[in-house]
């Protein structure tokens, strides 16, 4: 019998599989084969820290694969990924199959690898070890920690703060920063300052310009021209004197490459430089590590892609300085290798950078076998990793300062050139690729010490100090590392939860704190502020790092955090909502009620024009209520928690303006599930004429939206161009699930940040890609010209016309079927699709003989007969587990 070997994923278990053999069995765990289970108890502080671990449908089918596998089996691989998850994960692996007792005999040994390659595969299963107990451990204390914040805090959430959804560890602590920043913007004070530049020419009739930087003998500092007064007295004593060339300074400077990806600056640098948000950046990543097919070979393109560390191995770095050798010159190798260390806080994983396997699969090599993403991401990742080994950039600066007669007015120029680009003839950091002017030469004219100046203009410019800037996912994510809260790999996953959990949105690719973000952000800062307090929350992962390192005892540390953390939260058993009131209008009245232009009172209620307007805490969340209820009634909803603005909806409805051709009111309405889009209004006379309405897509604010975007949305879908090898439409619209490009009978699903009124021809191809790769279309069926089309089902693959299917005869490959064949499939075996969701009594979801079950078919749902006692208790169970996943952690 041959060995198993287990990872994570089917595609990463297909490439394997070819490299090892046919003596082995490579098997995928889809990651986590168990889990806590959601609901409270699932970790008890009071027996150290026991858990319980369940299993889930997915996880036990896994295992009962690999379970199959193992008859026989004298050797069990684990090769998950070479981190602490991925430890964690193997660990699970054996742990369940052990209960079992399915390991008798066995020799179970874990292998990592950085990069999945042949040589790499092999070599790793050449040198096999034990499970490393630290990083398990430092596994389960970081998993037992989220699980008691997040149902330990939020149920408190739920009590205090109606409305609110959920607070976590590292989370809270997230969106913190982001709500500090807006508080930082809100309070923001601009001042006004001056500068004067003069424009002049040597005597040789260059031209250059100079800035004036001391006054009446006096160095300027930014605010000592604040107003148009001083700076125009300035510019006119400038525009008076006649200048000479005091002083010309000429020094060389090296800019040193930046080493190369690791997954923080991967995500900052694709956020940056492509636009690529963080999750999409690690999806990306994922599929260019665990292999791409290039022409029947399937290739890891680049290494492990979660780690802290910027090292490579020397082999690595070897090749990349032949190559630069051979692609730019051997003056463009430095003279000893580059070597880096990290310098982030916390730095943990004893990993590679992220680099490419191969240096000589260039990006122009491999891209005809990339997707659009895979593309721009490998190109990021070969670009940085190569440049890391460049010579150094040499520039020559030069600096002249200009004076008048009596030495009191002083202008300055800086220029400087690129004298050898080095590592920028590759890549530029931060920028596109393309030179910008603070790159390109920024060459000052040839002047000497005593040159006699032409001045040709004076000019004095008003400038405004900027307020700090909002967060991007870039600099979240560089704030988050440089502090040393979470970890990289999790970096992403918290801030899609803060995202859909309506706490902040992303606006011109900035976070901005919704005010349910806010809310929470004032309570927990209020009553629980230790544990949304940076230094401790990263003084918490370095003993994260300990116990992974093997130099703390992880029930010491989740013993000492339970102790202090339990006590500040029975505190609040008692605590009322009139202080929870009083606490949230304090920390965040300016930001509810600024004070007008006029002085007046912002407070006042406009409805009865005596009380005073104030946060109220509701069933439903908070709202903005009058002192005088019950007298007076006036309500405001806020922002977050509906999504809506407040007042800007008039009895529910706001009007865009008219369509152009129906001369009918365009409307923005508020629905059960939401803002939405009308047409026209309902014929109260005839109920079957209904107005045409459209959802709003995620990412687009109804607040804000414009009579020409509401336009687009209504006559959705629209054509967005031929595809150019089929020659068929492709159309782009909204569905239930969101954003969609459609080809007749094929649709692929846009991502959230895909504009669909604008999505073009080259996304939408890419969308269909996957799509197309597992449909073939036969052509129209003779009879009614619907397509006949053979599609990979979850069974294999079968052939569809219409709501007709009927499977392929076991070993026939799908480009091997006919017209013909297809046909008398069709006729002999065809069956109706079952309709998604749809009630039936069976209660296997294993096929039978004969049934097809389609990659797009619903699982059918088991309808179980139960007693009176029996249905409560479940209803129960799932309000229990439906209010325990709001408590869930991304980190």
């Amino acid at each position: 019998m041959t060995d198993v070997v287990v990872v994570e994923s089917p595609a990463k278990a297909k490439t394997i599989n070819k490299y090892l053999g046919d003596g082995y069995t490579v098997l995928a765990s889809f990651g986590h084969v168990r889990d806590l289970p959601p609901k409270d108890g699932s970790v008890r502080p009071d027996e150290n820290f026991a858990m319980d671990w369940q299993t889930d449908e997915r996880g036990a089918k896994q295992m009962s694969n690999i379970a199959r596998a193992l008859k026989g089996a004298k050797h069990l691989y684990l090769a998950t990924d070479p981190d602490r998850e991925g430890e964690a994960i193997s660990w699970h692996v054996r742990a369940v199959l052990q209960e079992k007792n399915l390991l008798r005999g066995i020799n179970v040994q874990r292998v990592t690898f950085n990069e999945i390659t042949k040589s790499a595969v092999k070599a790793a299963m050449e040198q096999p070890r034990e499970l490393d107990q630290p990083l398990i451990e430092a596994y389960l204390a970081r998993r037992a920690l989220d699980y008691l914040v997040g149902f330990t805090l939020s149920p408190v959430l739920w009590r205090k703060l109606p409305g609110s959804k959920s607070a976590g560890r590292v989370q809270s602590v997230a969106l913190r920063l982001i709500c500090e920043r807006e508080a930082e913007i809100e309070v923001f004070k601009p001042r006004e300052y001056w500068t004067v530049t003069g424009d002049f020419a040597t005597p040789a009739n260059a031209a250059f310009t100079a800035r004036l930087t001391h006054l009446d003998g006096r160095k300027l500092d930014q605010f000592d021209l604040n107003d148009e007064a001083k700076a125009f007295a300035a510019r006119d004593a400038v525009s008076a004197a006649r200048f000479t060339v005091r002083s010309v300074e000429r020094r060389k400077a090296k800019r040193n490459p930046p080493p190369p990806f690791t997954t923080s600056t991967l995500q900052q640098e694709a956020s940056r430089k492509i636009g690529m948000s963080a999750q999409t950046t690690m999806r990306t990543a994922q599929q260019l590590y665990e292999g791409v097919d290039l022409g029947g070979e399937t290739v890891g393109l680049i290494t492990y892609m979660r780690t802290d560390g910027v090292q490579m191995a020397s082999e690595a770095i070897g090749s990349i300085r032949q190559h630069i050798g051979q692609e730019f010159g051997d003056n463009y190798v430095p003279e000893k290798a580059r070597i880096y260390s990290t310098k982030a806080k916390n730095a943990q994983e004893a990993h590679e950078a992220v680099r490419p396997t191969d240096v000589s699969r260039t990006p122009d090599r491999v891209a005809r076998y990339l997707t659009s993403e895979q593309k721009r991401l490998y190109e990021l990742v070969w670009k940085r990793a190569v440049a890391s080994q460049m010579q150094s950039a040499e520039l020559d600066q030069v600096v002249v300062d200009l004076a008048d007669a009596s030495g009191k007015l002083v202008l300055r120029a800086n220029g400087s050139i690129i004298a050898f680009d080095g590592f920028l003839k590759l890549y530029i950091e931060g920028r596109d690729d393309a030179r910008t002017e603070d790159d390109e030469s920024r060459m000052l004219p040839a002047m000497r010490e005593g040159d006699a100046l032409t001045g040709r203009g004076v000019i004095a410019d008003q400038h405004f100090t900027q307020p700090p800037p909002r967060y991007s996912e870039a600099s979240l994510v560089k704030r988050m590392e440089e502090i040393g809260i979470g970890r990289p790999s999790t970096y992403a996953s918290i801030l899609t939860v803060l995202r859909d959990r309506n706490y902040v949105r992303l606006e011109s690719r900035r976070f901005m704190p919704e005010d349910r973000g806010r809310l929470v952000t004032a309570f927990l800062t209020s009553f629980f502020e230790r544990y949304v307090d940076t230094d401790f929350t990263a003084n918490l992962e370095e003993q994260l790092d300990d116990i992974s390192g093997g130099r703390a005892d992880w029930h010491d540390v989740m013993a000492a955090f339970w102790r202090d953390f339990s006590h500040a939260v029975a505190q609040t058993k008692d605590l009322k909502i009139s202080d929870v009131i009083d606490a949230l209008d304090q920390d965040l009245g300016e930001h509810f009620f600024p004070t007008p232009a006029d002085g007046s009172d912002p407070r006042q209620c406009h409805a009865c024009g005596t009380g005073r307007l104030g946060l109220r805490l509701g069933k439903f969340g908070a709202f903005i209520g009058c002192s005088n209820y019950p007298t007076c009634q006036f309500t405001r909803r806020l922002v977050a928690e509906d999504g809506d603005e407040g007042e800007t909806l008039k009895d529910g409805i706001k009007v865009l303006g008219q369509d152009p051709e129906t001369h009918q009111d365009v409307t923005v309405r508020r629905g059960p599930y939401g803002l939405y889009i009308q047409r026209g209004e309902a014929d109260p006379n005839d109920k079957k004429v209904k107005p045409k309405r459209t959802t709003i897509p995620k990412g687009l604010d109804g607040d804000k939206l414009t009579l020409e975007q509401a336009l687009g949305l209504l006559s959705l879908p629209r054509l967005v161009g031929i595809h150019p090898e089929t020659g068929e439409p492709i159309e782009a619209g909204l569905g239930r699930f969101g954003p969609y490009v459609k080809m007749g009978a094929i649709y692929g699903t846009l991502d959230a940040d895909d504009d669909v009124l604008t999505v073009g021809l080259n996304r939408a191809i890419d969308s269909l890609a996957k799509k197309l790769a597992s449909i073939r279309n036969l052509g129209p069926h003779p009879k009614d010209k619907e397509p006949v089309m053979i599609r990979k089902g979850r069974f294999g693959p079968y052939v569809q016309h219409g709501q007709t299917i009927a499977n392929l005869p076991k070993g026939q490959e799908m480009d091997s079927v006919t017209m013909e064949e297809a046909l008398a499939l069709l006729t002999e075996k065809g069956k109706p699709l079952k309709a998604k969701g749809k009630v039936t009594k069976k209660t296997s979801s294993k096929p039978k003989r004969g049934e097809v079950q389609t990659d797009e078919g619903a699982k059918p749902a088991t309808k179980k007969v139960a007693t009176k006692k029996t249905t409560v208790k479940k209803a129960a169970t799932k309000t229990s587990t439906r209010k325990a996943k709001k408590t869930e952690e991304a980190s």
